[in-house]
């Protein structure tokens, strides 16, 4: 076990940081960038557990997909180098088909939707779709290192891709399974 004692290490005062593999790059580095939309995620993923009091199903979902979102970042910060010397912690497959059969679950009992939807409802839907869009801004970014020749699992932008749809359908779930789901109605007919 690591522990953690000291909180500052100074290596952010001129601009840079180190990725898992002690490789010393920019803070403006889009790995860093791409990690740090997964662990802002995680924070509003945080934020909105505070409104899951009524659904304990879904509060032991959000507490495990925090838990993998520390894994998505871990993968995320540990680039392919010779110089690692251990096994990195990678997203794997069970992780992405677990999203899928919660989605699957979560997704029997809506309504289907005649419509989008706002990202709006109750507090825990809300802060939900806030996550969502976070997650979304974390795949485009993770996309862009694939683009840019980084190696990214494959697992990995799955993972990120099924959880902003799992955060849309937990959001749906927590507006009453739809029932508080807030249409969107087109100017033309406002």
């Amino acid at each position: 076990m690591v522990t953690l004692n000291k909180i500052y290490t100074k290596t952010g005062d001129k601009g840079t940081t180190r990725l898992a593999t002690g490789e010393l790059v920019n803070k403006t580095n889009p790995r860093l960038a791409a990690y740090g939309s997964v662990d802002e995620c995680n924070a509003f993923i945080g934020v909105a557990r505070l409104y899951t009091e009524k659904d304990k199903v879904l509060d032991e979902i959000l507490a495990r997909i925090q838990n993998d979102l520390f894994d998505l970042g871990a993968d995320l910060a540990t680039p392919d180098s010779p110089a690692i010397t251990w096994t990195p912690l990678r997203i794997i497959e069970t992780q992405v088909t677990r999203l899928e059969k919660e989605i699957d679950l979560m997704n029997e009992v809506l309504e289907p939707l005649d419509s989008f939807i706002l990202p709006a409802g109750s507090k825990l839907a809300s802060n939900l779709h806030v996550a969502r869009t976070i997650a979304r801004r974390a795949e485009r970014e993770i996309a862009a290192l694939i683009e840019a020749g980084e190696a990214v699992s494959e697992p990995a932008m799955q993972y990120i891709n099924r959880l902003s749809d799992l955060l849309f359908v937990a959001a749906r779930r927590a507006n009453g399974n739809g029932a508080l789901d807030v249409k969107w109605v087109p100017a033309k007919n406002r």
